[in-house]
């Protein structure tokens, strides 16, 4: 219906609110606080965001710590540093700083108040939604900037990079391919294509909250250091 479910959620949000309804209506809150609830929902396209970031979190943590697996299970970035974990190194993350949001600033905004990439919900991308199910979403462009066609591109892209195909997650303007998911770090270093990210560009001063949106991409040398640690691990075993 439209959403790749980061940076997109107007269709999903909608359909959690239509199934949330009838068992509002079924408890003993008084209409005054269905009310609310409903009208707290409705005023957020984004809210269905905290539902598949969690998703995709619990998705991958089930994939972490597989002796010598190269998935990537994690990426997260804190507007200094970007950081991604790899299901066969444990707990250790691999960082490099933070990149920059190439993206549209809502009115009144530059990229001079823009903060390098930020947040958590680049777990999406990692599960193989967000930026890596673009071609889902062609309205999301308007957004993020770009065309239709660069959507699909990007989706077409990261198949370079990934395990596979998620078949959970089709792609309609793909004949319903499944979204490609997994992030191989092997695979980014042998072919340099950075995983992308549709993301929301915050402002560099706290409590100004969001001022545009983009694309950015995961910074390579994440991915150089995780091989190497994950080749050392390998090697001793």
């Amino acid at each position: 219906m439209g959403d790749e479910v980061h940076n997109r959620n107007a269709a999903a949000s909608s359909l959690f609110l239509k199934r949330l309804i009838s068992a509002l209506l079924k408890t003993r809150l008084s209409a005054t606080d269905i009310a609310a609830v409903v009208e707290f929902i409705a005023g957020n396209d984004h809210f269905f965001l905290n539902l598949s970031m969690a998703s995709c979190k619990a998705m991958l943590d089930a994939a972490h710590g597989v002796p010598g697996s190269s998935l990537v299970t994690a990426m997260a970035r804190n507007g200094v540093e970007f950081g991604i974990r790899v299901s066969g190194t444990g707990n250790r993350w691999f960082t490099a700083p933070a990149p920059v949001v190439d993206g549209l600033f809502f009115p009144g905004y530059t990229a001079a108040d823009a903060a390098p990439d930020l947040g958590d919900s680049a777990i999406t991308e990692t599960a193989g939604v967000g930026g890596f199910a673009m071609a889902a979403s062609p309205a999301i462009v308007k957004f993020v900037g770009g065309t239709p066609q660069d959507a699909i591109d990007n989706t077409t892209t990261m198949t370079h990079i990934t395990v596979g195909r998620n078949n959970a997650f089709t792609l309609p303007a793909l004949n319903f391919a499944g979204s490609p998911a997994g992030i191989d770090v092997r695979k980014v270093v042998d072919t340099g294509i950075q995983p992308i990210i549709n993301t929301g560009i915050a402002h560099r001063e706290a409590g100004i909250g969001q001022i545009g949106a983009g694309i950015t991409r995961a910074p390579l040398a994440c991915f150089t250091q995780a091989v190497s640690a994950l080749a050392k691990l390998v090697s001793a075993s």
